[in-house]
């Protein structure tokens, strides 16, 4: 398949394709759609900015379109965060235009009511988290016996966030008698159990190393003391040009870093767990729009961020797996484009990095840290005084903040 054209596709389908500019499929659209479209169970593994979203989403909406109007949810796509699922629907409603097929998002931290209304008013589709689906099917709120196709996307994600057992319930209460669809950057060995149980004869669609970020990325390391990675990373907002996605390990990292660089001038926004989707959208969106120049991330958020043009992520902090260290630096990279990866690593880390480049099979570009790079003073807010230090006691009377001693009282016999 040279062109989408090719295909035996809806006249609908096809228009959405050209009006969205969609004319060359990428290698792991020309491999997969075809063999989804015959009905296949499919496993799907290649790297991150492929296009593994369009290769299920597509095949997806000729065969609902194919079935006519048949009441009840026909297809459940499940996936790791909420921001992954939104923007699977908004993909989804680009090419489902004017068909007449719709789809629910069902996820944490949005107005349960509001999903369940999309929900009866007929959607076709269920584009969900486990958490808050299991929740409606505990509750009798969603019925799933009329599904014919599943599509994990991220499932490996899905199990490192400790999801088995809520999607084993799930998939309980699918009809054996389905298609199913597994994608993902990478597969692990905690999902072969997964594939096994539950997909019947998969057709395995490889593209490119999955153990490899893209050639396109620029990949380097910097070892750099703790107190001067905020000092290295100004430098690199004030040398270069483009937006920064930028990897924290804690929550709390994320907030503070990102506090850290909005009163140093860069426009920042944070996005993690803690924060409400009203937020999370308004980083995301912000970051998209180009209204913050930089976005700082905790990990779950590395596989929810699909931005385009993305030109540099940062490791400010190592991820807690090396596998995570792929779809971090994915990120950027995407559609064939040119991209930037910067680890920052202390001495202390070098173990890290060799496992990172094990994985990889590749040696990071050892890069040195400039010069002079100002350092930060733990606890102090970039450019406020650093906190009150007490004074040694000083002579001719001036008083002490060192705590007095104590003195016994002796009993007078």
């Amino acid at each position: 398949m040279n062109n989408f054209s090719d295909l035996s596709l809806s006249t609908a389908l096809q228009t959405n394709l050209a009006r969205n500019g969609f004319v060359h499929p990428t290698p792991v659209q020309a491999k997969a759609i075809p063999q989804q479209l015959a009905g296949h169970d499919l496993v799907i593994t290649a790297q991150t900015g492929t296009g593994k979203t369009l290769a299920f989403v597509l095949p997806l909406l000729e065969k609902l379109t194919a079935q006519g109007n048949v009441p009840g949810v026909s297809a459940l796509i499940l996936t790791p965060t909420r921001e992954l699922a939104i923007q699977i629907s908004e993909a989804f409603a680009l090419l489902a235009a004017g068909t007449g097929i719709r789809s629910a998002v069902v996820v944490g931290g949005l107005n349960e009511q509001t999903q369940l209304n999309a929900i009866r008013r007929g959607a076709q589709v269920v584009i969900a988290t486990p958490g808050r689906l299991n929740d409606f099917l505990e509750r009798n709120l969603v019925k799933l016996g009329s599904a014919h196709t599943l599509v994990f996307d991220e499932a490996d994600r899905m199990l490192d966030m400790g999801f088995l057992p809520t999607i084993k319930r799930i998939l309980a209460l699918l009809p054996v008698a389905r298609q199913t669809v597994f994608c993902s950057a990478t597969i692990e060995s905690s999902v072969a159990p997964l594939i096994k149980s539950y997909l019947k004869n998969p057709v395995r669609i490889e593209v490119g190393s999955t153990t490899k970020p893209a050639a396109e990325i620029d990949l380097h390391v910097y070892e750099v003391e703790q107190d001067r990675k905020l000092g290295l990373l100004e430098k690199m907002l004030q040398d270069e040009t483009g937006s920064f996605l930028v990897f924290a390990r804690t929550k709390h990292g994320a907030d503070r870093l990102a506090k850290k660089l909005a009163r140093t001038g860069s426009k920042a926004a944070a996005i993690h767990g803690d924060r409400t989707q009203s937020q999370r959208n308004m980083a995301l969106r912000g970051f998209q729009e180009g209204s913050y120049r930089v976005l700082v991330a905790t990990d779950v958020a590395a596989r929810g961020v699909h931005v385009e043009g993305i030109a540099h992520v940062v490791n400010y902090d190592l991820p807690q797996v090396p596998e995570d260290f792929i779809h971090r630096v994915g990120r950027t990279g995407r559609a064939g484009l040119k991209g930037t990866a910067s680890t920052f690593s202390t001495r202390s880390e070098r173990g890290e990095i060799r496992k990172i480049e094990q994985l990889l099979q590749l040696q990071l570009t050892r890069r040195p840290v400039p010069a002079g790079l100002e350092q930060e003073v733990r606890g102090a807010v970039h450019g406020t005084p650093p906190p009150f230090r007490e004074r040694e006691p000083r002579a001719h009377g001036v008083r002490s903040f060192a705590p007095k001693p104590k003195f016994s009282r002796r009993k007078r016999g």
